[in-house]
């Protein structure tokens, strides 16, 4: 399915129903919208393993603009972090979803602050899952590769992060792509992501590198998770720990996962979705 946002129809799939029969009443649950990593990926990464919270919430997954089966892939001077947050309050207005639980996994976390921080108001909860609020910690970033895949895959990873070019996305990718998960990685997600490598490459020469959430987070309003794995060679713990830092104590709730990577959902997922269930219960 596709909704107009005005210029750009996104892509957007829905996993159980927000009004549910409750005995002589339809009860209202409350909506969760997935915002993917990459950038340059889609949303399928998802699928199907947050399937396990269409029990208790909506679920609503969608591509970035640019990204998968939405508009935008040839629109390169709208790949913002400020237009990416508009486009999810943007989101939710077309489709009717006030006060959504927002949860951002890795590239899909800046997307997420920038959403809450432009429309402070608008979020009922907020989830930042393995991403970072700050340029890249380049160094931090090689160690634990290196801790994890020796001087090859440190190197691969230097190489990749000082300039995203063809070969060394290439080299990065069979070296460093292992790396992200501490568990066996199911090729047949990459398989059925639809990419767009150029707005990876773009992004990540350009605003990655500019980025500053950390000194607006203390305006975030709504009670927030930050999650991260102590293995997370992408976004290392130093990164989550800042944003702890930053956020208003009162509404931050900070878990880390030993023995889980970048994707703490395939390492951890018996206690990412303990932890996840019971904050949206909260």
């Amino acid at each position: 399915m596709r909704v107009d946002i005005g210029g750009c129809r996104l892509f957007f799939d829905v996993e159980g129903a927000r009004l549910r029969p409750d005995g002589a009443r339809m009860r209202e649950v409350s909506t969760l919208i997935l915002l993917h990593g990459g950038p340059g990926a889609d949303h399928s990464i998802f699928k199907p393993a947050y399937s396990h919270l269409a029990d208790i919430v909506q679920v609503i997954y969608f591509d970035h603009r640019g990204d998968g089966r939405s508009d935008g892939r040839d629109d390169s001077a709208r790949w913002r972090l400020s237009q990416w947050g508009d486009d999810v309050k943007a989101l939710c207005d077309a489709l009717e979803i006030e006060r959504p639980i927002v949860m951002g996994v890795s590239f899909g976390g800046y997307v997420a602050m920038s959403y809450a921080l432009r429309h402070p108001d608008h979020p009922a909860k907020l989830i930042l899952c393995s991403t970072a609020a700050s340029p890249s910690k380049k160094d931090i970033q090689v160690k634990v590769f290196e801790r994890l895949g020796g001087a090859e895959a440190g190197a691969a990873a230097r190489a990749f992060l000082a300039d995203p070019t063809r070969d060394a996305a290439r080299d990065f990718r069979r070296l460093c792509g292992p790396l992200y998960h501490r568990s066996p990685h199911d090729r047949d997600i990459d398989a059925r992501t639809i990419w767009n490598a150029r707005l990876m490459a773009e992004f990540r020469r350009g605003e990655r590198e500019t980025m500053n959430f950390l000194p607006e987070l203390k305006r975030i309003k709504c009670p927030t998770l930050v999650m991260v794995g102590d293995d997370d060679p992408m976004t290392p713990v130093p990164c989550s720990e800042e944003i702890v830092a930053a956020l208003p104590s009162n509404l931050v709730r900070f878990e880390r996962f030993p023995g889980a990577g970048h994707g703490i959902v395939a390492d951890q997922p018996e206690r990412f979705f303990k932890v996840l269930r019971a904050f949206i219960d909260a």
